[in-house]
């Protein structure tokens, strides 16, 4: 099976090219050609921008694939091109949407694939949906043969949950507080990248996934609290947590607000029962206490990997001084 990756290096799709050398397909990369993980042994790297459609359709030009995944589309006009450049090419059109696309806060849970798409919070899914809408209007009129896939929080070694990154890590290691969003109870769902590429890699030239969305995540529920302390744990050290309303971090960290709000804050539970049965060697292992291990080792292994962020550290202190000073416990 030929398969072309349009990006392929990022935290998951880097696990998903992985797994496919592993599997034999015959995968193609087509990306710029600047990437700190490297392109897996087996695979042939193209080198285009996919914001160049001339230049894209020139290195194309004498392909077709079985599938072809856009790793890198993020709004409607990036898919028209995805559109524009594979009709006709490829058995089966790939999009790459967000969990974070349906229903925020959630009506109900668990999270389906039949849940209403609908975030009022955040741009960035509000143009993933806009993706969706267009993707499923071409399936409908021409016949274009799209799946679409809706990862959540999907991480690997390189990624910390937290909001603070590894400033957070260090500030539980000299024995201060970090802030947690609520009251620390939500429930949110971490999926391992390799745990999600076998998911994933399954969907690709299946052709009962045509026409249809999935969402793949890991079935361990934690909630934020445990996260933290699943951190603090694997550091040695102790999370004294406080505890903060979601709209006043909101106020007070704006770039973070919109993906607070219209992700974070709320609990996120789904069901995966659509992807397994298609999918049936679909069984995520990989706990977040294990990924916890590998990512902390990750950052212990380079010292410019733990640099910290000086201010968000002193912004957090003034926030959590005001915060004490107001509502002391």
């Amino acid at each position: 099976m030929k398969v072309l990756f349009i990006g392929g290096t990022g935290v998951i799709s880097s696990a998903c090219a992985a797994l496919a050398v592993e599997q034999g397909l015959e995968l193609y990369l087509l990306n710029r050609g600047v990437t700190s993980r490297p392109v897996p042994d087996g695979a042939v790297q193209l080198i285009g921008d996919i914001r160049n459609p001339e230049q894209v359709k020139a290195v194309l030009q004498d392909y077709k694939f079985d599938a072809v995944v856009d790793w890198i589309a993020f709004g409607p006009e990036h898919i028209q091109t995805d559109i524009e450049l594979f009709s006709g090419k490829t058995d089966q059109f790939v999009f790459i949407s967000s969990a974070s696309v349906y229903q925020t806060p959630p009506s109900r849970l668990p999270v389906t694939e039949d849940t209403p798409l609908d975030n009022p919070f955040w741009q960035y899914s509000q143009d993933k949906i806009a993706c969706e809408k267009l993707l499923m209007s071409e399936y409908k009129k021409s016949g274009f043969p799209i799946t679409i896939v809706r990862p959540s929080h999907t991480y690997d070694k390189t990624m910390l949950p937290n909001r603070g990154k590894f400033t957070d890590i260090d500030r539980m290691l000299k024995g201060k507080p970090v802030v947690l969003q609520g009251d620390g109870t939500s429930i949110w769902t971490l999926t391992h990248h390799k745990d999600f590429a076998v998911g994933f890699n399954g969907l690709l030239g299946n052709s009962k996934a045509i026409g249809e969305a999935y969402h793949i995540t890991s079935d361990e529920w934690l909630t934020w609290d445990q996260i933290m302390h699943i951190l603090a744990d694997t550091v040695n050290a102790k999370a004294d947590i406080v505890h903060i309303p979601s709209d006043l971090l909101a106020a007070y960290f704006p770039d973070m607000g919109p993906g607070l709000l219209g992700d974070k804050s709320h609990s996120m539970i789904f069901d995966n029962s659509k992807i397994r049965e298609l999918v049936p060697a679909f069984n995520p292992r990989i706990s977040f206490r294990e990924g916890a291990k590998e990512i902390i080792q990750w950052f212990n292994e380079v010292s410019e990997r733990r640099a910290l962020n000086q201010d968000y550290n002193e912004k957090m202190d003034r926030l959590i001084g005001i915060y004490k000073s107001i509502w002391p416990k």
